[in-house]
């Protein structure tokens, strides 16, 4: 599997010249069609406007471009319980992107600092330990609900004056040609733009629209996502066990003014014949199964919301473009959440194309020619592709309980953490500080 993933690194897909493109949506209209006869002009057409889509809208925004942010969502049920349930890992490069767009001062006090990283093979007495302080103080990141970025998503798309933010809305037709893009609105409505961007994540309806060739499979685990109270505060530490089902992850939340420090994610991995049993026990018999992996060194834990299930996948497209056409995030790639970096690559991406984008803008440069969108796919091909093939050995080296291979895992973890100039690298790829990082995520503006 992981050779399959590598060779992705050296393939270039052949595009045929495409003249039209039609999409045609499968669901029916979510509101009452309108006359409308002329078309609203954009330099970028986004489709998506969740994390990465919304996050990506306001980069270009700020960068100087005119943008149509499409969502087929309707943001008044974005920021509800029931929604989602995740929370992510914001790597202090991702910070930063997210800084500079505007959200993270929305987010305001919603944040938890991760200062800690301690990793550990089921119970073992061997592990790995992350210390912010080795690397001069900053934190890793921060641990931040999906809810609180759509929150502040639901301020910002409305208001940026560069933005014009349909939804929930639908694209019904989708053309593609060398003179731009054209689309129409299960509303009426007609855009045209220079590039059409897809961000509707892992079914992308975007990428299978275009024919882009997308490599899939199963990991036969489910993620199982909630979050708990706890009687003792975390500290601020993220916490991972490797159990024989696959990872189980305690990550640090926010806490309340009553009980700071004291909630957590919880990211835990079953397998996918055991999970639905899982999610069909009443709440004290699966505290009763989370207790006995997560442990009593919080004290007492209490189950806060709803419970939530995903099937974990890899998968990537075999192209990040096509003509007049871009893939970001989960639209081209898909991972394991075993090194909780998902979102930091699709905020990657998302820095990437925008400053790919606004210097092509600023040269007078066609925004959606093919040289253009392969500066962004080449610049993000091996990134991406190297993360994807870390993630996939690590889930089949861990998610097992084989002696030979637990007794190198726990030497491996406890060799690192005897050796500074490599544990610190290993703390800079957390950081994701690592690598050739663009403007955004150096903390600089496109401007």
């Amino acid at each position: 599997m992981v050779s399959a993933i590598l060779k992705n690194i050296f393939y270039t897909q052949k595009t045929k010249e495409v003249e039209t493109v039609t999409h045609k949506s499968k669901n029916k209209p979510t509101s009452k069609p309108t006359k409308q006869s002329t078309a609203q002009n954009f330099d970028v057409l986004v489709i998506g406007g969740g994390l990465a889509g919304g996050t990506l809208s306001l980069a270009l925004a700020g960068g100087g471009l005119k943008v149509a942010c499409v969502d087929r969502e309707d943001p008044s049920l974005w920021t509800a319980p029931t929604f989602d349930g995740r929370a992510s890992a914001i790597a202090i490069s991702s910070q930063r992107v997210l800084k500079a767009v505007g959200i993270w001062d929305e987010i305001g006090n919603e944040t938890a600092p991760i200062n800690d990283i301690r990793v550990a093979d089921g119970h073992s007495p061997l592990f790995l330990h992350y210390d912010h302080r080795e690397l001069g103080g900053e934190p890793f990141g921060y641990m931040v609900e999906n809810r609180s970025i759509r929150k502040a998503l639901q301020v910002l798309l409305p208001t940026e004056k560069n933005i014009k933010h349909f939804a929930p809305a639908e694209v019904s037709n989708l053309e593609r040609d060398e003179t731009g893009v054209r689309a129409k609105l299960n509303d009426g409505s007609k855009i045209t733009a220079s590039l059409v961007i897809g961000c509707e994540g892992r079914n992308s309806p975007t990428r299978e629209n275009a024919g882009i060739k997308l490599t899939k499979w199963s990991y036969n685990q489910t993620g199982i996502v909630c979050t708990v109270e706890h009687e003792h505060p975390h500290n601020f530490c993220a916490q991972e066990h490797f159990l024989p089902s696959g990872p189980f992850a305690i990550l640090p939340l926010a806490g309340t003014a009553e009980k700071p420090g004291c909630r957590s994610s919880i990211v835990w991995t079953e397998r996918s014949d055991l999970a639905p049993i899982m999610m069909d026990l009443s709440d004290d018999d699966f505290l009763e199964e989370l207790q006995l992996r997560f442990g009593d060194f919080l004290g007492e834990l209490k189950i806060i919301g709803p419970r939530f299930a995903y099937p974990l996948t890899l998968q990537f497209a075999a192209s990040y473009s096509a003509d007049r056409l871009a893939l970001v995030a989960d639209a081209a790639h898909g991972m394991h959440p075993i090194a909780g970096q998902g979102l930091n690559m699709g905020l990657r991406d998302v820095a990437v194309i925008a400053e790919v984008l606004t210097e092509a803008k600023k040269a007078g440069l066609d925004i959606g020619s093919a040289e253009t969108l392969e500066k962004y796919a080449r610049w993000r091909n091996f990134d991406n592709t190297l993360m994807l093939a870390v993630t996939d050995a690590l889930t089949h080296l861990f998610s097992n309980d084989i002696k030979p291979l637990k007794f190198v895992r726990d030497i491996g973890l406890a060799t690192v953490n005897q050796i500074p100039p490599l544990k610190k690298l290993f703390m800079r790829h957390a950081m994701g500080t690592v690598g050739e990082l663009p403007k955004l995520m150096r903390g600089e503006n496109l401007n």
